[in-house]
């Protein structure tokens, strides 16, 4: 029998989120914790805790005093990842069968501990979310986009147009292929399972569908443009268009902030330096005798850059030029002398400020259909390298003046004030918004802004606080609001029970939890059909591999699983607690095979039946040859409907029926 008590090392702010994710398992909980808060971020998370103890993770007295022997699995989340490092050696020293869920970001130590210590895994938090961060943030119908052993895996969301292919012409269960899979029909609850679909009902225009396939990797890139505004548009000649985006540039340049307003300036100055020396050459040509246009700009260049000591410097009058022409003449080497100086100063601020570092230059910022990432910390850089990945235009936003050159070289960077910074970032045109700054007020006061300026436009919102959460999701209710402990929790979580968690993503407002299980002799999932696993435990299997053999994608229903097995599903924590009791779903079905129109539907037909059913062979030839009759072995509702059609292929006649009139109130179909 598997032990029913957990440990929680360190009760921060993921630390309490465990003990709220693990919870929900149904388990026991200690938790350690040095020194005892005054509030909890969580409420009343001391009536989630069977035992509380106050010490040090690291001594063995208190590691015993929470009975560490009598612990399944130990989750040490303290935020230094040094002291995260000697618990898990304390608690491998006194019990070797722990599961040590670890909060590390030493990819190297980490990977000796795996080696030395055994039963051990590590997460770093702040990667864990960005994943969900930068899939939010895509403005399109995927809701779920991730690696799975080099094949692209995309979980798409989408309202069927009265175009689309499968409209009126495919029933629900035919979208499920060898490449694809359907998970929810009209938003079917993910914690009620993800089969809570009517298996023959034909899809229509309107419905919502959300289904996993193969991708290719760049396929998120192929998306259609937010339109800049609306309105049909009209053709232009090209001049014009080129005029108008030079207007557009020349405005967008005009409102940039340049940190400093000493830029603006310095395009005055060289506008004046230009007209300037336009009106002294004409001047000069105009009333200089003998003197041509090239003589003219040269000496009007001379003057502006304080020559007129060269030009006019003897004591003797100057009977050729007017006495007018050469009081403009000083009037232009003292103005020369004034506006190129500030060009001077510009120019010398401007090299002094590059610290002489010849650096790549920074791409410009988009000008539509882009996604700008508001706080460009470890989490935002790990956002916008996914988001790169996805080969989506991005620009990133920071408060910090001083950026590093060599961050993230590839993106656009906007520093400065917020607000400008928005403006500049084309924040009319942009996709979507993803606010993921360490401080959760600047966090929420940017949201408020951007909802302000455009209540259309897709917003992510980064908290850590449970309360928080709560609220915005009340206040902004189109926004999308992301707990960074609640999304990482989820993980430790199932990672305590034994199982890899791969990846994540959210539908419907479920996190679900990607999720790898080696099969073992006599665990809950050994001997069992898929069809069984994924219905009895409402999961969706996505990959199967046997032993050496070549993975298998979407695999069928069919296929026993055993030891050695490796199975990959997409399940909600629900669904990984039922894994791990072994807590099935009951099976409320039977079919009732009729009629075989050939002697070659008998035979193919008792094929399928202990095919998809599990029965033995020879129970299935009996039923066909003496038929009518009931398959007295009972199927999940999906699972009896598959054989029905299955059979009816081969032109075998069958039905199903529940086993009692409850079956027929508990299905949803």
């Amino acid at each position: 029998m598997k032990l029913n008590r957990f440990l929680v090392c360190g009760l921060g702010s993921l630390g309490q989120h465990c003990v709220l994710a693990l919870q929900q398992f149904g388990v026991k909980i200690v938790a350690i914790e040095q020194v005892a808060p005054q509030s909890w971020e969580v409420p009343n998370l001391v009536n989630l805790l069977d035992d509380l103890i106050i010490g040090d993770c690291r001594e063995n007295n208190v590691l015993a005093q929470a009975q560490i022997q009598a612990c399944r699995a130990a989750l040490i989340v303290t935020s230094n990842e040094g002291v995260n490092a000697e618990i898990a050696l304390a608690i491998r020293q006194l019990n070797p069968q722990t599961r040590l869920v670890v909060r590390s970001a030493k990819t190297n130590l980490n990977r000796l501990l795996s080696q030395q210590l055994g039963n051990f895994i590590a997460y770093e938090p702040i990667e864990l979310p960005a994943h969900s961060f930068a899939i939010a943030a895509l403005g399109t119908d995927t809701v779920g986009f991730f690696n799975l052993d080099g094949y692209w895996l995309r979980v798409v969301r989408q309202r069927m147009s009265p175009d689309h292919p499968w409209c009126n012409a495919r029933r629900l269960h035919e979208i499920n292929t060898r490449s694809q899979k359907l998970l929810a029909h009209n938003g079917s609850a993910t914690d009620l399972g993800f089969y809570q679909w009517p298996f023959e009902e034909l899809v229509t225009a309107g419905d919502v569908v959300t289904y996993i396939e193969l991708a290719d990797r760049f396929s998120l890139h192929a998306t259609p443009d937010r339109p800049i505004a609306a309105g049909k548009k009209t053709k232009q000649p090209q001049i014009a268009r080129w005029a108008r985006q030079a207007a557009d540039r020349f405005m967008r340049f005009w409102r940039s902030n340049f940190q400093q307003q000493v830029h603006r300036v310095a395009l005055i100055c060289c506008l004046i330096v230009i007209v300037l020396l336009a009106i002294a050459t004409v001047l000069f040509h105009q009333y200089h005798p003998n003197t041509t246009w090239v003589s003219a700009f040269y000496a009007s260049a001379i003057l502006l850059l304080g020559g007129y000591g060269d030009l006019f410097g003897d004591f003797e009058q100057i009977s050729m030029i007017p006495w007018w022409l050469q009081t403009f003449a000083l009037v232009l080497s003292l103005a020369g002398t004034a506006f190129v100086g500030v060009l001077y100063a510009v120019l010398t601020e401007s090299l002094l400020s590059s610290k002489f570092q010849f650096v790549k230059q920074r791409p410009p910022v988009p000008q539509q259909n882009h996604i700008i990432i508001v706080g460009l910390g470890r989490v935002g850089q790990q956002v916008a390298l996914l988001l790169q990945q996805f080969k989506q235009a991005v620009v990133g936003v920071t408060l910090q003046p001083d950026i590093n050159s060599t961050l993230l070289p590839d993106l656009p960077i906007i520093t400065g004030n917020i607000a400008q910074s928005l403006a500049q970032a084309n924040l009319p045109t942009a996709k979507s918004v993803i606010i993921v700054t360490d401080d959760e007020m600047l966090n929420l006061e940017v949201a408020l802004m951007v909802q302000s300026i455009d209540p259309q436009l897709d917003l992510i919102i980064r908290t850590s606080g449970q309360r928080l959460s709560q609220h915005l999701t009340k206040t902004l209710p189109t926004a999308r609001v992301l707990g960074m402990h609640t999304v990482s929790a989820e993980v430790f979580a199932g990672a305590a029970f034994g199982e890899n968690i791969l990846n994540l993503f959210h539908s419907d407002r479920q996190t679900i939890l990607v999720t790898e299980y080696a099969i073992e002799s006599g665990d809950t999932l050994d001997r069992l059909l898929l069809a069984e696993v994924a219905y009895g435990y409402g999961v969706v299997p996505i990959l199967h591999q046997r032993n050496s053999h070549p993975e298998t994608l979407m695999p069928t229903d069919d296929i026993l699983l055993a030891n050695g097995d490796r199975l990959v599903v997409l399940a909600t924590t629900e669904s990984l607690r039922r894994i791990d009791i072994g807590d099935r779903h009951p099976k409320f079905w039977y079919v009732e095979v009729e009629l075989a129109m050939t002697a070659e539907s008998t035979f193919e037909g008792a094929n399928i039946i202990g095919r998809i059913s599990g029965c033995s062979l020879r129970i299935a030839r009996d039923l066909m040859e003496n038929l009518p009759g009931i398959l007295n072995v009972p199927l999940y509702q999906h699972q009896a409907q598959r054989l029905v059609y299955a059979l009816e292929k081969v032109r075998v006649k069958a039905k199903i029926r529940p086993i009692d009139p409850i079956a027929q109130r508990l299905s949803l179909i």
